[in-house]
């Protein structure tokens, strides 16, 4: 991956932080949005991960569907 890739990727993981609101929600607390990411990357080393990927999935798709309807 070249830098335009890895700028560009890791500006659209910043949305991603942006449009679950956990900027607002930890007061822009980033020691907990960090805490948040490190306990879900603990869960998918876990033996339910894949259920779990699911369950997110599913969610995460619903917000981004939302989105496309409010916007």
């Amino acid at each position: 991956m070249n830098r335009r890739e890895r700028t560009r990727q890791l500006i659209e993981l910043g949305g991603l932080v942006a449009k679950a609101d956990l900027i607002e929600l930890t007061g822009d607390d980033r020691a907990v949005i960090l805490g948040l990411l490190v306990e879900a990357a603990a869960t998918l080393r876990g033996a339910e991960a894949e259920q779990q990927l699911i369950r997110w999935r599913r969610r995460g798709q619903r917000a981004f569907d939302q989105q496309l309807i409010g916007a």
